[in-house]
């Protein structure tokens, strides 16, 4: 039984590590060796990883892939991939193929505010917080001047600042609701400093605000935090063609575009089909922007937020057909950044922005919505032709032949074999053992 341990954060890698195996992997010998085997054999670089987190061990790797061929505004991109689903970047890449002769992906940015709030209680009469805020408004800007004074250089800062009453919710909950357009910064510690600021002031200036004082009820800051639901942070991508065009060798293109649209409002209307929907296009969003160093799960919560925005959950993605013109398109609140937190220190987030050739923030925007509306195009695609398991098991053949420790030899006979067999899990099982027998 392991036993608490006491200044941990203190010990050294090596000691973290001992105490590790001596209390939690006693049946794994192996697990200090595994353990090591994932440092870097550059120390400047695994310096740097363990400074990323507290109490680091070891690298976590994921594949770093690329998915060719996307033709974005007239400009062609090759989008850098980090993911462990076998059949991601193969499924991006079929998508930007099969629009690359149609007209590529057109995508643009609709708006880039973010927003923060600071959330008080205050259980007396709304006309004298109203009151006081509109009285102490120009002290709680002066209040963020040095906090924003660089940003504001470079045309960013906060936009709007209002008093919310949110009683008929909750009860005595108001709050200060503020905007910030923070370029090409994703923001979160820049706004975050900025409410806290604001925060304080309120908090402080109302111990001296006579009707507070007379009725003794006076506003408390609960909590200061921005959100990582940006609906004013929006991008839009789409792509577009004469349905004829959509012919391939499975379907021909009116019935292709018919299922397909119709595959959408399933999703559209259908909660337990919309959230495997908008799981595939996080497949494509997700990659990119682990490999651009963006935070994930901030841009996750905000995306299912925003799909159940009218209170049912609904498909991010859209299709129609009118006057033989077949267009599909996404809107996503992306709240990315291009400068800070691990862009600029991870070596690999830093070559991913080179592959994607420097992009600024709303371009990455646009990359990422393209990401996700072709990972989108490819699973429909596959479900109303071939099914999903055809081209999935394909691509997952090979993590089943490492579970079974295939040679090389019985993985070039597996691959020529199941180019003509549908494979499972167990097809795959059957074959290396008739092979070995």
């Amino acid at each position: 039984m392991a036993n608490p341990v006491s200044g941990f954060s203190k010990k050294s890698k090596t000691e973290k590590i001992e105490w590790l195996a001596a209390n939690y992997l006693t049946d794994r010998p192996d697990a200090v060796a595994l353990l090591k085997n994932y440092w870097n054999d550059d120390s400047a670089v695994q310096r740097l990883h363990d400074d990323f987190i507290e109490n680091t061990l070891s690298n976590y790797y994921l594949p770093f892939g690329v998915a060719p061929n996307f033709l974005i505004n007239n400009t062609l991109y090759a989008l850098p991939m980090v993911i462990e689903e076998s059949s991601v970047v193969a499924a991006a890449s079929n998508a930007a193929k099969f629009w690359l002769s149609r007209g590529g992906f057109n995508a643009e940015v609709i708006a880039t505010q973010k927003n923060g709030q600071v959330h008080i209680n205050f259980f007396g009469k709304s006309d004298h917080i109203s009151a006081f805020f509109s009285e102490i408004y120009p002290k709680l800007i002066a209040t963020i001047e040095s906090l924003q004074k660089n940003m504001k250089k470079r045309g960013g800062g906060l936009t709007h600042l209002e008093l919310q009453d949110h009683t008929e919710t909750l009860d005595g909950y108001y709050q200060l609701h503020a905007t910030f357009e923070t370029l090409d910064a994703m923001g979160a510690n820049f706004i975050n400093s900025c409410l806290e600021a604001i925060a304080h002031t309120f908090e402080t200036e109302a111990k001296n605000y006579p009707s507070f004082q007379h009725t003794a009820s006076y506003p408390e800051v609960v909590l200061s935090i921005l959100s990582n639901y940006v609906p004013e942070c929006l991008v839009r991508a789409q792509v577009s063609c004469a349905v004829d065009d959509l012919s391939d060798k499975h379907m021909e293109g009116h019935v292709f575009a018919k299922k397909f649209v119709r595959a959408i409002a399933i999703a559209n209307a259908e909660k337990r089909r919309a959230v495997t929907h908008n799981k595939g296009i996080m497949n494509g969003v997700d990659a990119l922007i682990l490999a651009t160093g963006n935070d994930f799960r901030a841009v996750e919560a905000g995306v299912h937020a925003y799909a159940a925005r009218d209170g049912a959950y609904r498909s991010l993605t859209h299709a129609k057909v009118e006057d033989g013109i077949f267009t599909f398109w996404i809107e996503l609140p992306l709240a990315l950044g291009t400068v800070g937190g691990l862009t600029s220190l991870h070596p690999m987030v830093q070559l991913a922005f080179d592959i994607l050739q420097k992009p600024n923030a709303q371009r990455l925007m646009e990359i990422v919505a393209v990401a996700g509306l072709a990972q989108n195009f490819a699973a429909i695609r596959s479900l109303v032709t071939t099914g999903i398991q055809k081209g999935h098991m394909k691509m997952h053949l090979m993590n089943i032949l490492n579970q079974f420790q295939a040679t090389d030899t019985e993985k070039q006979k597996a691959i020529a074999h199941f180019k003509e067999h549908t494979v499972s899990h167990s097809a795959v099982v059957a074959f290396i053992d008739t092979l070995r027998s």
